[in-house]
């Protein structure tokens, strides 16, 4: 009987139809267990990649792109920040304009009158050489430069009366022997110590200067000076070493103490004498630097006031690569001999 239904079940066409359906059950199942399993690992990787894009869109401002290497911080050697609490990086702060760049873009754009104005003679850009080579021009200057004999003869009549004042007050006879030409002697010898005021710069130099392609140092030293000082009027004398180092125009050597007996033979005070003689050759020669150095003793203060008489004064004015360069400077000391004293 077992036998029999055994049998039946496995041939009769009911008995198929039984068991079929729960092989397809359980295949049914298994799939959709699968899937169930696939679909819960599918919806935790989207979660995660949507946390991971989540977590990088936060750390990169929201854009997602992943932080560089360089944007990691160490969080042994710093403590951990948020990208958004990095200081925001100072701005750069503007150079202002000095006065050489001023300069160098008024000389790189041409005014309109340029071509006109380097036609006609203008004033120097020295502050005391005037247009045409006077050194601080007054009235009484310009009045001296251009008198006749008539007004020379006047000039020379009042200069005489004043010196005959002058010995009065101090107590002396203008009329006996000895002074009777004092008044006219000193007279000439004031216009001759004060000669420089009618001498022109550029009179002096007489286009005296030459293109030789030099650029080595040249230097004129223990040129005699004597001057008159302005506070006392009385005399200070000295010597003035001048050195340059040339563009490739030289300038004639003698020229150099020319210019300084120009503006010695005026008032004048040790100072200013030494900035205007290299100021003037800075000046003409155009050159890449100018020094001048000036010892001299003054009367007013070995005659008079302190009497120092083995005092001396020393005064120097240094332009261009002389002024800028240490070493060049050293050696133009060095040559003229202060540095040995």
């Amino acid at each position: 009987m077992a036998q029999f239904e055994a049998t039946a079940d496995a041939n009769s066409p009911a008995g198929s139809d039984e068991v079929l359906p729960t092989v397809a059950n359980t295949n049914n199942a298994t799939t959709n267990g699968d899937k169930k399993e696939r679909g819960s690992k599918g919806s935790k990787d989207k979660k995660r990649s949507r946390n991971d894009a989540g977590a990088g869109a936060s750390l990169n401002g929201g854009n997602g792109t992943p932080i560089s290497p360089a944007e990691r911080r160490s969080s042994v050697s710093k403590p951990a920040r948020d990208f958004r609490d990095k200081p925001e990086p100072t701005p750069k702060k503007k150079k202002r304009k000095t006065n050489k760049a001023l300069a160098a873009v008024a000389a790189a754009t041409p005014s309109p009158a340029a071509a006109d104005a380097s036609q006609v003679s203008t004033r120097s850009p020295s502050p005391v050489i005037d247009f045409d080579g006077l050194s601080r021009p007054s009235r009484g200057t310009r009045e001296r430069l251009e008198e006749d004999e008539t007004q020379k003869a006047e000039r020379l009549e009042r200069m005489k009366g004043a010196v005959r004042t002058l010995l009065e007050c101090v107590g002396e006879d203008p009329d006996r022997e000895g002074l009777l030409a004092t008044p006219e002697r000193y007279a000439k010898a004031m216009l001759f110590f004060t000669k420089g005021y009618q001498q022109n710069v550029r009179d002096i130099v007489n286009g005296a200067i030459f293109q030789e392609g030099h650029n080595e140092m040249v230097i004129v030293k223990d040129i005699e000076v004597f001057s008159m000082c302005e506070h006392h009027l009385v005399p200070f004398t000295g010597k003035m070493h001048i050195g340059y180092i040339p563009s490739n125009a030289v300038i004639g050597i003698s020229k150099l103490p020319r210019i300084a007996e120009m503006f010695a033979r005026r008032l004048q005070i040790q100072e200013r004498l030494t900035k205007e003689v290299a100021n003037a050759i800075m000046e003409i020669l155009k050159p890449q630097g100018v020094a001048v150095v000036m010892e001299s003793s003054h009367l007013c203060m070995v005659m008079r006031g302190v009497e120092k008489s083995t005092s001396t004064t020393i005064t120097s004015c240094v332009l261009g690569c002389f002024e800028q360069r240490e070493k060049t400077r050293n050696e133009f000391l060095s040559l003229i001999g202060v540095n040995r004293r």
